[in-house]
């Protein structure tokens, strides 16, 4: 028999718990038929499940005092697997736990009997998946706290005593550790930084009709990186800020085929010119959609308003930061190497490399229900600090056997009007 999993996330101001309910051992509880239309269990007994919950949770503070409760949403029912039962079909609700005025958010005692008071037999894992104030807001895995059951002897449902004890990091931490969480969603997230390096593969080059010609100065490329790299950061953050604070919501799906398309987009006018001149028209747009996605990470939080303002700073100076790391480590290379007739072929390689993976993610993201590609990227997402190492030597070598050749000339082409 599947247990129910019951996850704090840790706030200066409450606690945002989340409640995963087996249907088939919430039924009996409940006492009405959930598992004959399980796709419209919200829909019809969104209400009574609510006040139900709000009946069977109680923390209190050390010293008595009951918090509030306010029972937030309840998710679609979905199919969940825990390793001990096998597939089974789990109702996901989300709490907001306010202590009284005074009191911390990091002891209290927890009060908790739904289903157990029902079903005997049902056992409730209590853990901490994230504490803000100790710098711990990824989704790594939950800290387990304890086990709430019935004792068979004095048939009674002892409650659980969640002690944090003090926080260690407070506001810093919180923000420390949302700059780290910003950062490892960039690192991972192959999809955005292909984006952003296929857009500035043509950057320092001059547009000559339909084709690319050569290298436009060094003035002229840093000046078209920065406009691109700008737009792109304004784009994003505007959307990351509406996203988190719940102005904009758009669901995930057509977000990341959206992504995918903007790679693909990008991708083209690596090969060919498509919009010379227009490259932060177009960064700021797509960063439009890279923001939503961003924001999505945020809102799974479930912060509070000061703890999520300091959040989005935070997330997004983590982002910031690791675009300019990644930028820093391969640009320089790609201006070196764009002074040389190697450069065409490393952008065209690179150009079609990313049209392909975008084409595989369209594809994974609308048609398929597997996810094949992402795990193929996230294997090869290990040889990049291998392609970087190749890239720069690569440039060096090209660089030093052009200007060593006696037709080389180290004056710069002129810009084409």
């Amino acid at each position: 028999m599947p247990n129910s999993l019951v996850v704090l996330d840790l706030q200066p101001g409450g606690v945002a718990a989340e409640l995963q309910l087996p249907l088939s051992e919430l039924e009996p509880a409940f006492g009405h038929q959930l598992l004959l239309h399980p796709e419209s269990l919200v829909a019809e007994f969104g209400p009574q499940l609510r006040a139900y919950l709000a009946q069977h949770i109680r923390p209190v503070s050390p010293d008595g005092r009951p918090w509030t409760v306010r029972v937030g949403a309840l998710q679609q029912v979905h199919d969940a697997e825990q390793t001990a039962t096998g597939p089974y079909q789990e109702l996901t609700a989300q709490l907001w736990l306010q202590p009284p005025t005074g009191a911390s958010a990091r002891t209290f005692t927890l009060h908790y009997d739904a289903i157990v008071h029902q079903v005997v037999t049902h056992v409730i894992l209590v853990s901490v998946r994230r504490d803000w104030a100790a710098g711990r807001v990824g989704d790594d895995a939950p800290t387990a706290v304890g086990v709430i059951r019935l004792d068979v002897r004095n048939n009674v449902v002892p409650p659980l005593v969640v002690d944090q004890g003090a926080a260690t990091g407070g506001w810093w931490a919180g923000l420390r550790g949302m700059v780290g969480l910003g950062m490892r969603h960039i690192a991972e997230g192959t999809d955005h930084l292909l984006f952003l390096l296929a857009l500035l593969l043509p950057a320092p080059l001059l547009a000559a009709g339909s084709r690319w010609g050569g290298f436009g100065g060094v003035r002229y490329s840093l000046r078209r990186l920065l406009r691109i790299v700008t737009a792109f950061t304004l784009g994003h953050s505007l959307t990351l800020l509406a996203g988190a604070l719940g102005w904009l919501r758009l669901p995930a799906p057509p977000v990341e085929v959206l992504i995918a398309v903007s790679i693909l987009v990008s991708a083209g006018h690596a090969l060919r010119p498509l919009f010379p001149g227009g490259e932060a028209y177009v960064a700021a747009g797509f960063g439009l959609v890279h923001g939503l996605a961003f924001a999505s990470t945020l809102a799974g939080l479930h912060l509070s308003a000061g703890p999520m303002a300091l959040s989005i700073l935070g997330f997004n100076l983590g982002i910031e930061l690791m675009q300019l790391l990644v930028i820093g480590l391969t640009v320089p290379w790609l201006l070196l190497l764009s002074r040389t007739p190697r450069y065409a072929p490393v952008r065209v390689v690179g150009a079609v490399g990313a049209a392909v993976a975008a084409l595989a993610w369209i594809i994974e993201r609308t048609v398929l229900d597997g996810t094949p590609f992402s795990a193929l990227v996230a294997r090869a997402a290990g040889l990049a600090p291998w392609l970087l190492a190749l890239l720069a030597a690569g440039a060096l070598l090209s660089y030093r056997r052009y200007r060593a050749q006696p037709a080389y000339s180290p004056q710069l082409p002129t810009r084409l009007s």
